[in-house]
């Protein structure tokens, strides 16, 4: 008997991107879907593709969110997405060929990441493996925000060929979102006691960790090779970095 396939995924306000998305899995048995409080069409959209949709305002964090999606799957096995993520052709072709005989119950995917319409090869941003495709039940989303992904503690297998994220299609869009969450990893910086107390860890964090990060993803990661969006996204990536560690000290602050 041929074993069942789900996609779980959460969103709000993915009007823009879930028509892509959904297209790329028309092949699943089904769609489960967990919204937070979309005020778009999103709602109309997953509907319109037969998908399960869980109309949830009350937004509890990334990783419960997604096992909230993961608990209202009923297919024997799971392929956790994201909004703004696409399975292509050749990689939904693995996946089925995967299933018919699988050697393992949980799998890494690669995921190619867009930037200002250039897909990013270098510089630590692929092959960006993610825990994405396993039996119901093996995994739990668990990991400081916004960052959680699948666990799961046995042995894993590989597939081929690449999940396309269409991350960051414009600047803005990366910026609002590196803003956010830079945000969001601050308080796990806090209580790791990542709050530059002392004078010197301030200007190792704020300042030498985020220049450090820019050299090692851009030089010896070869992040160079992506061009002028390469060099846009590491300076950037760097920035970001900054703004995280500035949040989680003045975070410190305010919590002492």
């Amino acid at each position: 008997m041929r074993p069942t396939l789900s996609v779980a995924m959460i969103a709000r306000n993915e009007e823009a991107n879930l028509p892509r998305t959904l297209d790329s899995v028309r092949w699943v048995d089904e769609v489960v879907i967990v919204d937070s409080g979309s005020v778009d069409r999103t709602p109309e959209i997953a509907l319109s593709y037969g998908a399960k949709f869980s109309f949830n305002r009350d937004f509890r964090g990334f990783a419960p969110q997604k096992n909230l999606a993961l608990d209202r799957c009923t297919s024997d096995w799971i392929l956790l997405l994201d909004a703004d993520e696409v399975v292509s052709t050749k990689l939904a072709q693995e996946i089925r060929e995967t299933l018919e005989r699988p050697q393992y119950d949980a799998y890494w995917l690669s995921r190619t990441n867009l930037f200002l319409d250039r897909w990013i090869r270098h510089g630590g941003f692929y092959p960006d493996r993610k825990l994405r495709l396993f039996k119901r039940g093996t995994a739990r989303v668990v990991g400081a925000e916004p960052h959680g992904t699948p666990q799961y503690d046995g042995p894993k297998g590989t597939l081929k060929n690449d999940l396309q994220h269409y991350a960051y299609p414009t600047l803005e869009l990366y910026l609002e979102h590196m803003n956010r969450y830079s945000s969001s990893g601050a308080p796990g910086l806090v209580e790791r006691g990542k709050t530059s107390r002392s004078f010197f860890a301030f200007v190792g964090n704020i300042f030498l960790n985020p220049i450090t990060t820019f050299i090692k993803n851009y030089v010896f990661r070869l992040g160079f090779l992506d061009g002028k969006q390469g060099l846009l996204l590491h300076l950037n990536h760097s920035v970001y970095v900054h703004w995280k560690y500035v949040k989680a000290w003045e975070a410190g602050r305010k919590k002492k």
